[in-house]
């Protein structure tokens, strides 16, 4: 193999930068996808080139090589120094695995805790009411799930903020917020600059929960006012029950951007793009060198599997 099969690998490190400036050019909603898009992306090609490394280096064990007819002294020649890399790439991807495999289990025993929190409290619909004199609201994915807000949280807002509140958290629900964020954690398991990526994925989905709650009560000072208000009750109040993981909390994020977003024009998806063309450019050329390099490395593989079978078929010389 080339050095195409290193590509996929160093080209998050110039990707993410890029993703998160492009994110941050665009409406919470775009960008929030983008984010997961690219992370998923990157993430797919940097295992892939992880696999074809460590493959590369399985190709010469001795059963391997007898079961594919392979000549291992041929594909000595061809990559004198597969089997080193190769051991390294099987230790990462091995990493790997067993990052994700751990994320998964986490997720699901999350979502078998929502239950057991849940169980007890009467429910109006997909809103629980708990009453803990700790100021909190966030959403719960999972079943039963639903919106989940204290007796301290709701005596500090008013009607109207409460509104805001319940819109934010169904926002999340509805959005699958925590899906995207999830997607997110195991990209971060493949690559270490992927991790770069979940910050701003948590504020965008912040975001777009706030403007789907402007859109829900039709007034963003209101929805601005809300968020503010929600952030310094759950300050001031005294520490509640502990929040079950994967619950998406309503005073999440920098709450102070989060407001000055809301104070300003709604942001607009046209031209977002254009605005940020040089940073679009980095990372679609990111993301196009990556994928043709995992495939050009897939392909020299593929020639060097060939020429040792050839190699092996070759009657020995006089």
């Amino acid at each position: 193999m080339t050095w195409a099969v290193w590509a996929p690998l160093i080209i998050p490190f110039l990707a993410v930068p890029a993703a998160r400036r492009l994110a941050a050019a665009l409406p919470p909603r775009p960008a929030a996808l983008l984010l997961v898009a690219a992370a998923g992306i990157l993430a797919c090609l940097s295992g892939a080139a992880l696999a074809l490394l460590a493959g590369a280096a399985v190709l010469r064990l001795p059963v391997v090589a007898s079961l594919g007819h392979l000549s291992v002294p041929l594909l000595e020649r061809v990559a004198p120094a597969a089997v080193p890399v190769g051991v390294v790439a099987a230790v990462a991807a091995g990493a790997v695995a067993v990052a994700v495999a751990r994320v998964l289990h986490g997720h699901r025993a999350a979502r078998a805790r929502v239950s057991r929190e849940l169980a007890g409290h009467s429910r109006a619909g997909d809103l629980t009411v708990l009453p803990d004199e700790g100021a909190d609201a966030y959403a719960l994915p999972g079943r039963p799930g639903g919106v989940v807000v204290t007796a301290g949280m709701l005596r500090g807002l008013d009607a109207d903020e409460r509104a805001v509140l319940l819109a934010h958290e169904r926002a999340h629900l509805t959005g699958r917020h925590h899906l995207l964020l999830l997607l997110a954690r195991l990209a971060a398991c493949a690559h270490p600059a992927l991790r770069g990526l979940r910050e701003p994925l948590a504020f965008q989905v912040e975001r777009w929960a706030d403007e789907a709650a402007a859109v829900a009560v039709g007034d963003r000072r209101l929805a601005a006012r809300a968020v503010a208000r929600a952030a310094l009750v759950a300050s001031a109040a005294p520490a509640g029950r502990v929040r079950p993981a994967g619950a998406l909390p309503a005073a999440a994020g920098p709450v102070p951007r989060r407001v000055a977003a809301l104070l300003s024009a709604p942001p607009v998806a046209r031209g977002a793009f254009a605005r940020a063309r040089s940073v679009s450019a980095v990372l679609l050329a990111c993301l196009l060198v990556s994928g043709a390099a995992a495939a050009e490395a897939t392909t020299d593989l593929h020639e060097d599997i060939e020429t040792a079978q050839a190699g092996s078929a070759a009657p020995p010389g006089p």
